[in-house]
């Protein structure tokens, strides 16, 4: 497995992580790869999901390393570990728990966890988070991730919630290292259809915006 700087750099490398929140485990392993086919090939599978320990191990046998999979909406240790050990390769959390930092790092594995305020991204920043998921970023917006970086530029944020094609270039020309994006890509319509390939367009969409703000930037 990769070490942690490699993982990391890999979640930045397209600017989009997919943030797969499903009602149901079906076909997951196949909206997988239709992001990946379409260039967004870290997929977050949140434990809110349906067997998704269960799905995450799917993924992971069936797709291999075209993917990097990593669990999300983790509040403790042993819940990280589960996941871990069902072939999570990174841990995102809505929170900041520091118990789920160490579980990740004891793995070798990175940790995303979720902080609102800037002495929350500050304290996640110093114990260790390899990302910061600054949550919920709509009630935020861009100019939030501008401000803050201007004294501490040093931190790695993402976003996520409120993550659109309307609002990706400008968290990444504010500074997101790279974006979670939910709903507004893998959108549950297309999801309950079957409809892969209306979701690896709408991955490419989303890599393209990314990729054009990085370079206007």
């Amino acid at each position: 497995m990769a070490d942690r700087d490699q993982v990391v750099q890999r979640l930045c490398a397209s600017g989009i992580v997919a943030v797969v929140r499903a009602k149901s485990s079906g076909q997951l392993v196949e909206v997988a790869r239709a992001m990946a086919a379409g260039g967004v090939d870290c997929i977050e599978i949140t434990l809110t999901t349906p067997n998704a320990l269960a799905v995450i191990a799917a993924v992971r046998e069936q797709l291999g390393d075209t993917v990097l999979t990593g669990v999300g909406s983790v509040l403790d240790g042993e819940t990280a570990r589960a996941a871990i050990l069902a072939g999570a390769q990174f841990v995102v959390s809505p929170i900041f728990n520091p118990a789920i930092l160490e579980m990740a790092h004891r793995y070798g594995l990175p940790c995303v966890p979720g902080a609102f305020t800037p002495t929350e991204i500050l304290n996640a920043t110093a114990a260790g988070a390899d990302l910061v998921k600054v949550f919920p970023a709509g009630q935020l917006g861009p100019g939030f991730f501008k401000d803050i970086l201007a004294p501490m530029p040093h931190l790695r944020l993402t976003p996520t919630g409120g993550v659109d094609l309307d609002t990706a270039a400008a968290f990444i020309k504010a500074g997101a290292k790279t974006l979670g994006v939910g709903s507004a890509l893998v959108t549950p319509k297309a999801v309950a259809a079957g409809d892969f390939a209306t979701l690896t367009e709408t991955a490419r969409k989303f890599v393209k915006a990314v990729a054009d703000a990085r370079a206007g930037a």
